[in-house]
């Protein structure tokens, strides 16, 4: 199975799981692997989801027109994930795209946009952020898909946040942001505390925060303003590099599945 494409299935088309089910796979991916992995039928690939898992399969019935998978068994269950979310003031197509990719890598669970004073873009593909993040999560071999939210104001962002993990019952929700004035600690020894509890990384928009926003921030609880280093980053360099720090020093950082894919 190690060379056999990954597809993830929502979890609503994955209705009762068990040895023989069969699947079928939308347009999409009925062409992905017809004409683009030139697979046939009894090709063997692995379904996924969040929920279910991951299944060993075999193509089937594959045509012009669709394709179905049939179960055999399931290779990976289900596991819980730490709640990690990235906050992020909506930017330009190509950088936000690559941070919702490596977002996605880096194993956040949630990606939402803030509207901030300085926000420049009013406009997100929420489907093809989502194309791109279950593209990254197949090629990642992780099971879950992030919870890509529509962009807000960056107040009701933060209020949400917090009202989600309450009701969840992780009580509230740490978030560090990147304050680009150097009044931040760095993030190493924000979050060394944390291991691996619920966080979320706010970035902010081209041109940082203003003042006023800073202060609001900085007014919050359970909102701590932090340092990626020296140097001025664009904000999905930001995410990335704050994400990775975060995953890092989770107590499933660099794990035995950590190792580089072929693009």
């Amino acid at each position: 199975m190690a060379d056999a494409p990954r597809l993830y299935i929502d979890a609503d088309r994955f209705a009762a799981p068990t040895a023989g089910a069969r699947i079928v796979l939308d347009d999409d991916q009925a062409h992905y692997l017809r004409a683009v992995m030139r697979r046939e039928d009894g090709a063997a690939l692995a379904v996924f989801n969040g929920r279910d898992g991951e299944w060993a399969a075999r193509l089937v019935a594959i045509g012009k027109r669709g394709a179905a998978v049939d179960l055999d068994h399931q290779t990976r269950a289900p596991a819980p994930e730490r709640r990690l979310e990235l906050i992020m003031a909506p930017v330009k197509r190509g950088p936000v795209e690559l941070a919702v990719e490596k977002a996605t890598e880096l194993g956040v669970t949630a990606i939402r946009f803030a509207i901030t004073r300085r926000t420049v873009v009013d406009r997100l593909r929420l489907d093809r952020l989502t194309a791109i993040a279950r593209e990254a999560a197949e090629q990642c071999e992780r099971l879950s898909l992030p919870l890509i939210v529509e962009a807000a104001p960056l107040d009701a962002v933060l209020d949400r946040v917090q009202n989600e993990a309450s009701a969840a019952a992780d009580g509230p929700m740490p978030v560090l942001f990147g304050d680009e004035t150097g009044g931040g600690v760095a993030l190493a020894m924000a979050a060394a505390g944390l291991a691996g509890a619920p966080v979320g990384l706010l970035v902010g928009p081209e041109g940082g925060f203003d003042p006023a926003e800073l202060d609001r921030l900085r007014a919050r609880p359970h909102v701590t303003a932090i340092g990626l280093g020296p140097r001025v980053l664009r904000a999905e360099t930001a995410a990335i590099a704050g994400l990775a720090v975060l995953q890092a020093l989770a107590p499933e950082g660099g794990g035995p599945r950590c190792r580089q894919a072929v693009s």
